[in-house]
């Protein structure tokens, strides 16, 4: 398959994740405000969007979105969360040979700016990305194709026309909003099929990004025999 111009990704379940322990205590507190606790699955599913859209999810077990995404955003430290997140790394592979291909790079991502700002700081990878854009009730969220237009355009490109890139994530709304904005959607898996409840279509599936068959550029990728769209 021929290169592609540009590549972006998700952050957080994508490129980096958190440690266990920052996130069983988020949602403890978190369950002590609104007066419910959460089981370790529920935080889980919550955390990595494994059942899908997470507004739909907690609506779904009586929990009012309006009233928890304040309590949870309130809750979370931003310092906290940076020292309890590590990079993946395959990602961090990927996205270095990138780097040093000289191919622009750019995130999308639905971890608010206090919270990916420090993340990005602590882990010295803010200088891998071209574009970085934070999803906002104005913006947009993920699968709409508008948080990953603007990513285009901070890469200086034409939204209309870019060329041809992919976005790279671990949940199904990062390949929809991918091929809503008419780029090529690899989904990274880091949780099972099993746990997640269902498989996520994409142009390109992975468990890791070493599956990714690489060029010698470092930014060619062949479709996978699991491949469906």
């Amino acid at each position: 398959m021929d290169s592609y111009d540009f590549w972006l990704f998700d952050l957080d379940g994508t490129l980096v994740d958190v440690e266990w322990a920052y996130t069983r205590e988020t949602f403890d507190r978190v369950g002590e405000r609104l007066g419910r606790e959460f089981t370790d699955r529920e935080a889980e599913v919550l955390w990595h969007g494994l059942g899908g859209a997470r507004d739909a999810q907690l609506r779904a077990w009586g929990i009012d979105p309006g009233t928890f995404w304040p309590a949870f955003h309130d809750i979370e430290d931003p310092q906290a969360r940076a020292e309890a997140t590590f990079l993946h790394d395959d990602a961090a592979a990927l996205v270095s040979d990138l780097v040093a291909a000289d191919v622009p790079v750019g995130v999308v991502t639905h971890c608010q700016a206090f919270l990916a700002e420090p993340v990005v700081d602590r882990l010295e990878v803010g200088d891998w990305f071209d574009a970085f854009v934070t999803c906002t009730p104005e913006l947009g969220w993920k699968p709409d194709p508008e948080p990953v237009r603007q990513a285009i355009d901070g890469l200086g490109l034409d939204p209309d026309a870019p060329g041809r890139g992919v976005l790279a994530g671990d949940g199904a709304s990062d390949v929809g909003a991918a091929w809503n904005a008419g780029l090529d959607g690899i989904h990274v898996e880091r949780h099972s099929p099993q746990r997640r409840g269902h498989c996520v279509l994409a142009d390109h599936r992975v468990s890791s990004f070493d599956e990714l068959p690489l060029g010698p550029s470092g930014h060619n990728v062949a479709a996978d025999g699991g491949s469906v769209r």
